[in-house]
Parts: C-alpha cells; structure tokens; sequence
C-alpha cells in the first residue's frame, strides 16, 4: 500500500505541471497532447478507482469470513474516508466553479457573435448568388429545351452570352460532354460535376457552392433538358460562375478568423475539463490516501487479533503446537502470553491422550486380530439387542452376513432369517433369566435347523457390566462334527464290542446244531427227522444273518484302508448299473464326457454306488408306480460331482436329519449301517455327502468327491 501512495503521489505531480503548462499555454493541449493527457488522466482515475474496488472487495471477502479485525478496519476506514472525502468535495466544487467562471471571463463573448454574425452573411450572400444563377440556369434549360438537337449546339454559346453567365455545358447523364460553351480561355474543358450529382439534377435543378482546384470558388448549377439525345440520353444543362474574388477573399477571411476563434474556445473548454480531471484525481489521491492509511492503521491494530483468531482455528483443528509471538507489554501481549500458555497445556494432555490411544488402539487391534481368528463366533450386543461387535466366524457359523447389519438389532435379523429366529428367542429369554438370577455367565447348547442341514450350536453368554447399559458378549461354537464325531465314536464302539460278543458263540451254535442232525438224523422217523431238518436249517440260516451283521458291525467300526488308483467313475457307474438291469426299475444315467479320472478305491466306490442304488430300490418297492432312478455326473471347479436322484418317497423329516447316524433305518430288516458305511467312506476319499428330497417327490443324494487327488 506505501508504494501505491507513493506513485500516486508522483502522477499527482505529473498532472500539475501539465496542468501548469497548460495554464501558460493554449497551444499545449491542442491536438495530440491534449489526448495523451486525457487518455493519462482517465487511465489514472480508472487505477484508482480499481486499487480501491479491489480493497474494499478483500475487506468485505474477511468481514463475510469472520476475519478477526475486519469489522474494526471496516469501521477505521469509513471514518479516514469520511474524514477526507467531505472537506474534499466541499473544496473540490468551489474550485471548479471558480475556475469555470474564471476562465469564462478570460474570452468576449460579443466577438464571438460578431464573427459568427459576419460568417453567417457572407454564407448569404453566396446563397442569392446562387439563387440567381439557378434562375438563369432554368431559363437556359427552357429555351434549349424547345430546339432541336441540332440547333441547341449553336444556341448553348448565344444563350451563356446573353445570360452572362462564363461556362455553360449540356451533359449527358452519363458524364458525357455533348456541347460547351466557355469564356474562360484558360480552361480546355470545364470542371465536370459527379455521376450522382448528374443524377440528382435529372429531374430537378441542382446548385452548390463549391472549390475548384487551382480556380478558387464556384457557383455550380445542374438543370435538366427536356428531351433526349440521339442515343436516348438525358440532357443536363450545367453552368459554372466564380464567385467574385472580393467576396471571396473577405469571406475566407471571416471564415479564418472564425476558425481561429473556434480553436481557442475549444482550447478553453479542454483546459477546463484538465483542470477538473486535475482536481477530480486530487480528490480521488486524497480517498486513496485516506482509505490506505485506514486499512494500514487497522491493520496493525487488528494484527495482533487476526493471529489470535488463526491460533485458535489450529487449535480447533488439533494443533496444539501453535505458538504465536509474543510482543508489546500491552493487554494484547498479556492475551497473546495466556494464549501461548494455553497452548503449551492443551499439547500436554493431548500427548498424554494420544499415548493413552495409542496404547488403547494396539490392544483393540490385538484383540480384533484374535477374535478374527478364533474358530468361535463372537457377538457383543446391548440390553435392546444390537449388534456392536462381532467377528467373521459368528457370520459363518450363523450363515448369515453381520457386516451389512452392523448396529441393527439381532431380533430384525431373525425376522430376515426365520430359520434363527428361535435361536434368537432363546438368547433373549437366556439374558433375561442372567439378569433376573444374577448369573454373569451361562452355558447353553441349541439345535438350529437349517434347510439342508441341522447344527448343534454351543453358547456361552457373557455379562459386561458398564454404568447403565449393559454389554453381552455371545460365544458360539459350531459343536455338530464335535457331537457327530462323539457319536460315530461311540457307536463304533458298540459295534465293535457287538461284533466281538456275537461272533464268539456263532460258530459253536451252529456247529452243535449240525451234530445235532448228524447224530439224531439216522434214530429218529420220517416226521421227527423232518422236523429236525427244519429246526437245524432255522439256526444255520439265522447264524448266517448273525454272521453277515456282525461283518456289517466290524466293518463299520474298524477304519477302512484305501487302496486308491485312478478310476473312471463313469465306467463304475456304467458297471453298476448292470447289475440293476432285471431289478424291474428305469435307471438313467447323464454322465459328462471326458470326465477327468480320479484317484479313489474302487471297490469301496463300487460298495458306495451298489448302496445307494440298493437303497432307493428298496425305498420305490410297492411305493412307486414307475420307479425310476437317475444318475449324472459333472464337473465344478475343481470337484467332481456324482448325483443320484429316485421318485420315490423321499425321507421323513426324522430320519432325514439323523440319515448318516448308525443303526437308523424305515426297513423292517437290516442294520440302519448302509448311509453310515456310505459317509465315511466318502469323508476317508475327502469329499462330501449331502441328502435331501425334492419337492415335487423322491430323494437326491449330492457327492463332490476332489479331482486333485488324481495329481
């Protein structure tokens, strides 16, 4: 802002000495320099006019911002502006009224109207010159117009004599010269008028007063020719007089002076107008000047509270190591000191917050780390039963996605999942009897019942107590391979302790029963011996039967041994299904092309398919008007699939749940052994089996059996 004052002040000198020169002479602002100084003088007024634009927009821009000490320089400014702004006018107005009138006074006013008076008749005299020369000019016209083409040549010269007129021309209305009639020996041909002169006067009289070059001035008159040419042109008749050279030379004289005095009256009104732009830009450098010693005073009071302000907008947005600098021994120092004080505090306890974080931060993402991998599903909920924590295990064990319902209520999950929703009941009801019993922690086991499959969930809940809401934590394990191990274990067991106290008397009693008939077959008669036979018979057959579930029950309890090569199970399943051929039942099969082989038992694959077929068949016997069966194979990512599908009549839901489980079975013979043998063979090869029935009837057995094996 000092160089602006500065190089105003210098342009301010500049104007004056024009302003000087121009006071001493009129001939310096005529012509070209005066427009370099109105052009200097404008541009200037214009710089000014933009610098304090531009100051006043930037204090308006803080004062919209809040910019601490933008309403105190606001107010600093107005008071400077006004402060000079209304001497400064009052001055300004009475100094240009008393130059206007001073320099008014500088000029006659009556010599002004006596040339323009004298201008003004000569300019009429000229005009009744013209007037009679135009009567002339019609006469002429007339009188030619009556003759023939002929004779108007030779009349044109009598006619100009008679008139006394020096030129007179006829002309076609094309510029060309038909005839001319001259006194002037000077001149060879007359000064000829314009073509749209020419066709101005076809159907009126035209004259002007005008110069000729080398002739001075001339009277011109244009009057048409009634009547054409012989190429059908139209005649104008032109006639040319100078103006006397007296009247001439007096009028150019009146005209002269007239335009000198014009000059310097026109000199006059440029030096009034300079010395009002002088003075307006006088004014103006005084507001300029007041206005920038407004901001520049305002700105060094208001400093002091603008780098307050900008402290406390760092602070706000956490930095507390702002230290502003500390001057003066005013109560602005003694605010900027508290300040810095303040600040050195606050950074303190926020270093002392932030380790606390710090420290915080690391046991929360040592603890999501665990919980992210720990097998068991974690919940943490509140008293209204929303969720505000949980790991990725819970959403797997409780098949449902807890990322997209994150701070929802557990209860409006299981209106989504009506298959959770006892096991959510039964939580409520378990936190409810926590709360009422006092017990922070409880242990409880549930059965959820999914479509495909049932899982036995074990889980723990977990009060957290805090000041008035409070925090549960649900610890959930998928315990249903823990419990179906436990049971297959133990019914391994059973079966092989069956196995073992079965087989032991088999032998004997079927051995005594032999030597029974041996002994007693030849001493008795024909009836008791038949009755014997019978009897004997009875027992060899059932300690047959005995015999083949005790193989059943040693097989299922001892663990198989696999024998694995690389095997088309689509050639198993072509042979198989052979073996079915007389059996009265449809068997289809949609088996995939260039199947990949895999590695796997083949006789026990074999026992697997011959099972499974044998089950469905005895399932559709007397059940199924047309039993049928259908068997495909296909190929998913890296698995082989193996499907078996019947229309019969499908499982009870009882028995569906527990189909795998040893010695569960609808026939009225058999062990219940068959699925249980199936699965573990499947499980020993690393695959999967999965049974459910089909809606519309009838059973479907999935197999996905891993093709990497065949590596």
């Amino acid at each position: 802002m000092r160089y602006l004052i500065a190089i105003a002040a210098l342009v301010g000198a500049l104007l004056l000495f024009l302003l000087s020169k121009a006071s001493s002479s009129s001939e310096f602002i005529s012509g070209s320099s005066y427009t370099i100084v109105l052009i200097l003088s404008s541009f200037f007024i214009l710089s000014l006019i933009a610098i304090i634009a531009n100051q006043i927009k930037k204090l308006f821009r803080n004062i919209k911002k809040d910019v601490m000490g933008s309403r105190l320089s606001m107010r600093l400014v107005i008071s400077f502006t006004l402060m000079a702004v209304i001497p400064g006018l009052i001055v300004y107005l009475v100094s240009v009224n008393f130059l206007t009138r001073s320099i008014e006074s500088w000029f006659n006013v009556k010599v002004e109207s006596a040339l323009d008076g004298g201008l003004k008749l000569g300019q009429k005299a000229l005009d009744i010159m013209l007037t009679d020369l135009e009567l002339k000019a019609e006469r002429m016209a007339l009188s030619l117009s009556s003759l023939p083409e002929t004779s108007q040549y030779a009349a044109l010269s009598d006619l100009r004599e008679k008139t006394g007129v020096q030129d007179a021309t006829i002309i076609s209305d094309q510029g060309k010269i038909i005839a001319v009639s001259s006194n002037d020996a000077e001149s060879f041909l007359p000064a000829l008028p314009t073509l749209i002169q020419l066709k101005q006067a076809e159907n009126n009289i035209y004259g002007k007063i005008e110069p000729i070059t080398n002739k001075g001035l001339y009277l011109r008159v244009l009057a048409p020719i009634n009547g054409t040419s012989v190429s059908n042109e139209r005649l104008i008749l032109q006639i040319l007089q100078p103006v006397p050279n007296s009247l001439s030379t007096l009028a150019e004289s009146v005209q002269d002076v007239f335009q000198d005095y014009q000059k310097l009256s026109y000199s006059r009104d440029s030096l009034k107008l300079i010395f009002s732009i002088t003075l307006t830009l006088v004014l103006m450098l005084a507001i300029l000047t007041a206005v920038a010693i407004g901001f520049l005073l305002s700105r060094k009071l208001s400093e002091p509270l603008a780098l307050l302000a900008e402290g406390t907008k760092k602070i706000a947005k956490g930095n507390f190591k702002t230290m502003l600098p500390e001057k003066g021994k005013d109560e602005l120092g003694v605010l900027v000191r508290s300040f810095n004080s303040m600040t050195r505090q606050l950074d303190q306890a926020t270093q002392t917050s932030e380790n606390n974080q710090i420290r915080l931060e690391s046991a929360r993402s040592y603890l999501e780390t665990v919980l992210a991998h720990l097998s068991s599903g974690v919940i943490v909920i509140n008293d209204a039963m929303e969720i505000k924590s949980f790991n990725i295990a819970a959403s797997k064990i409780l098949q449902v996605d807890l990322s997209k319902n994150k701070d929802q209520l557990l209860t409006s999950i299981s209106n989504k999942n009506k298959l959770l929703k006892d096991f959510v009941v039964s939580i409520q009801e378990e936190i409810k009897t926590s709360n009422r019993k006092m017990q922070p922690e409880i242990i409880k086991q549930f059965e959820v019942r999914y479509e495909k499959n049932n899982q036995v969930l074990s889980l723990q809940i977990t009060t957290l107590p805090q000041n008035k809401v409070n925090n549960y934590v649900l610890m959930i394990d998928d315990i249903t391979m823990m419990i179906q191990a436990q049971r297959n274990a133990a019914w391994s067991e059973v079966a092989r302790r069956l196995a073992h106290e079965i087989k032991n008397p088999l032998t004997p009693i079927q051995l005594s029963a032999e030597r029974i008939k041996h002994k007693l077959g030849s001493k008795l008669n024909k009836d008791d011996t038949e009755i014997l036979d019978k009897a004997v018979s009875t027992i060899v057959n059932q300690v047959d039967a005995m015999k083949t579930m005790v193989n059943e029950f040693s097989e299922y309890a001892r663990a198989p041994k696999l024998n694995l090569e690389s095997t088309d199970i689509n050639e198993t399943i072509i042979e198989i299904c052979h073996l079915f051929e007389n059996s009265g039942i449809k068997i289809t099969t949609n088996l995939l092309k260039r199947l990949p082989k895999i590695k796997v038992d083949a006789n026990m694959m074999r026992q697997v398919l011959i099972n499974l077929i044998q089950n469905s068949q005895d399932a559709m016997v007397n059940n199924t008007k047309k039993p049928s069966i259908k068997i495909n194979t296909n190929k998913y990512k890296n698995y082989l699939i193996l499907s078996i599908e019947d229309n019969g009549p499908g499982f009870s839901e009882d028995i569906l749940k527990k189909a795998f489980e040893p010695y569960v079975t609808t026939k009225s013979h058999g062990t219940g052994l068959g699925l249980a043998i199936v699965k573990k063979i499947i499980e020993e090869h690393e695959g999967t089996i999965v049974i459910e029935n089909i809606k519309s009837g009838g059973s479907h057995i999935n197999i996905q059996l891993p093709i990497s094996k065949s590596k």
